[in-house]
């Protein structure tokens, strides 16, 4: 029995809601594993540093633990979790990564005002001023009380905007009205919902009005401006209905729409300093480098820089999967040019795929020239990131006091460290290293590489 097969038999197990019956198969899934023999198959380069997972949304249903048996079983190098708004997932994710001696992370996306940027779009397309951000490389879903509570109102904001859309939305669906929390909430295992979840509780729930395909065409039809024959041919996919659902209900000229008010936003200076004292690592998320406030890399490190960022994140798929060569050519010129503004100025660079629609890639395709030829640097990142998340439990991340002593303003040598750390340790390192604390002398934790 290969990997797949033994993740396939389990997937209902390692994705229920009840965290005793995941964590059952996750050990489950250790043993077959290992009597299969397929721990002896060798690791790829091939990784995921930027996977939604259940407490937020994921495309396929994915809790943290399937997240980390999934990332084993493909024997990637390593393996992120990055979920909005919470950090409900780093304890079991991070447990599961440790059972599996899997090289993992875990970090939180949210979205943030920039007040420099107020009249540029940013990465949140048709939303000046507001960006989508994170802090990557928390050990711990137990962060400081003062930082609890910038993460709970930071969750609170998001539910408070996700519940309005329902109240929009319900009217002009209307028979088909959602109560938020039957409905809605019951969808989550943590009680986060997301715009992801309204459209499948609308998608799920008007098949109970709606008792053949034709009266269901007939209703969409009427709602989304549509023909009732193409109405038939969405409701076969739930997917797809769920995206446009999603797009005509709830984005920029839909009912549901509100348009962002950034007074109503965290600054990125206060997500930074969230993410610091929670031991983490500000770091920045790039689109596609389009809008007015991507189109100058420098200017856009040198600002985010000045808060305190030290990594950066991407989404390979928008930076080059385009069928027209001349949008892919563009797209591949400005990921490379980013990627180049990054390395002159030693910002590590981590990549992943989200996770957080059906049909996005589990893995991206490193094969492909236009990411070959960065997969060095992205396995740098994600070593960097494992070697923080390894470390921190001595006092040693990558922005610790440890890391500023030893290092000083030296960057490269910093990061060359933590490469070298994170390439070549897996989180059961630790047994290993009894009485290394913050005091440690560099040459101490070199032994261990």
């Amino acid at each position: 029995m290969n990997a797949n097969k033994i993740l396939d038999d389990l997937s209902c197990k390692l994705d229920s809601f009840n965290p005793a019956e995941r964590k059952n198969a996750l050990e489950e899934f250790k043993k077959a594993f290992v009597t299969a023999g397929e721990s002896f198959v060798c690791e790829k380069n091939d990784n995921n540093m930027h996977c939604h997972t259940f407490f937020s949304f994921n495309g396929y249903g994915y809790s943290p633990t399937h997240v980390a048996c999934w990332a084993k079983a493909e024997r990637l190098f390593s393996a992120g979790l990055i979920d909005f708004d919470v950090l409900d997932g780093v304890d079991e994710f991070l447990a599961a990564a440790r059972e599996l001696d899997l090289r993992a992370s875990c970090g939180v996306e949210s979205r943030v005002v920039v007040k420099e940027m107020l009249d540029k779009v940013i990465n949140s397309p048709g939303e000046p001023g507001i960006a989508y951000h994170l802090g990557v490389g928390f050990t711990t879903s137990g962060i400081p009380v003062e930082q609890r509570k910038y993460l709970d109102a930071m969750k609170a904001a998001a539910n408070a905007r996700t519940r309005g859309i329902v109240e929009k939305v319900n009217p002009v669906l209307s028979p088909l009205e959602l109560d938020f929390e039957k409905d809605v909430l019951t969808l989550t295992p943590g009680g986060n919902a997301t715009e992801r979840h309204v459209c499948m509780a609308y998608a799920e729930k008007v098949v109970k009005l709606f008792n053949t395909p034709v009266k269901l065409a007939g209703f969409w039809a009427s709602k989304l401006g549509m023909t009732e024959e193409e109405a038939l041919k969405l409701i076969q996919n739930s997917v797809k209905l769920q995206g446009v659902i999603r797009s005509k209900m709830m984005k920029s000229g839909g009912p549901g729409y509100v348009k962002p008010d950034p007074s109503s936003f965290p600054s990125l200076e206060a997500m930074n300093r969230f993410t610091i004292k929670s031991g983490a690592i500000p770091s920045i998320a790039w689109l596609n480098g389009d809008s007015d406030g991507e189109a100058d890399p420098d200017a856009l490190l040198d600002l985010h820089e000045s808060y305190g960022a030290a990594m950066f994140n991407l989404i390979p798929d928008r930076n080059w999967n385009f069928g027209d060569p001349a949008v892919k050519a563009a797209k591949v010129a400005n990921m490379d040019k980013i990627i180049a503004s990054c390395l002159k100025r030693d910002m590590p660079v981590f990549c992943g795929t989200e996770m957080n629609a059906a049909g996005q890639k589990l893995v991206d395709t490193f094969a492909e020239p236009a990411l070959a030829r960065h997969l060095k640097n992205f396995v740098d990142g994600a070593a960097i990131l494992n070697a923080h998340t390894i470390l921190s439990k001595f006092g040693l991340g990558f922005l610790s006091d440890w890391s500023k002593g030893t290092f000083g303003g030296n960057k490269a040598v910093r990061n060359d460290f933590y490469i070298r750390f994170g390439r070549a340790a897996h989180p059961s390192i630790t047994d290993k290293m009894t009485g290394i604390d913050a005091n440690a002398k560099l040459s101490d934790i070199e032994k261990f590489i």
